[in-house]
């Protein structure tokens, strides 16, 4: 069986199932009651892992959740079309294709061979868990001028490999890779 957790005990990135769908918890907030024989109140900040909505829901601290049949499998990103998003298991090397909606804003961090985790919910797929940076390579960003920086702002524009764009320092060159934090969608550093 399943164990079970107490809302109270419910932080942030911890996953949990309520009404027989897995959630994960984007931010908690105890309440504790300022009268004597008040609940002690859980506020959840949560995201719903087969649909991705936000919402915020309150739970008395002693409300008791499931943990979820979640599974992570390691697979790499093979290519996207009108279908979805072709992956490759690494351990079945079975092809799984997942809709836009549960592949959500990764397309920004994926090239084609990049290694990710596939997150399962009872054996099938939900989404993907993208390691925390990936290296891409810069396709397109103007040269850096001496002189740019008496605005304030010493970054620019640069469209990576995928065709996302972020903001670099001065001297990141086309060509280079860059560090980008998945979480963030920011630059980290050179690779």
């Amino acid at each position: 069986m399943a164990s079970l957790i107490e809302a109270i005990n419910v932080k942030r990135k911890s996953v949990f199932e309520f009404e027989n769908t897995p959630y994960a918890c984007l931010d908690a907030e105890v309440s504790t009651p300022t009268a004597r024989g008040g609940q002690t109140l859980v506020r959840l900040r949560m995201r719903n892992l087969l649909t991705h909505a936000v919402f915020d829901k309150t739970f008395k601290a002693q409300d008791k959740f499931k943990e979820p049949d979640l599974v992570y499998v390691d697979a790499s990103y093979l290519y996207s079309d009108g279908e979805g998003s072709h992956f490759l298991d690494q351990e079945s090397f079975e092809t799984m294709t997942l809709s836009e909606e549960m592949v959500g804003n990764a397309l920004d961090f994926l090239v084609e061979g990049a290694m990710l985790q596939l997150r399962k919910f009872n054996g099938s797929p939900i989404g993907v868990q993208l390691p925390v940076f990936v290296e891409l390579d810069v396709a397109h960003t103007e040269p850096g001028v001496r002189g740019n920086s008496s605005s304030g702002s010493v970054t620019k524009m640069a469209k990576l490999e995928t065709g996302f764009e972020i903001k670099v320092p001065l001297f990141i060159e086309q060509g280079e890779k860059v560090r980008v934090t998945t979480e963030t969608g920011e630059f980290s550093g050179r690779a």
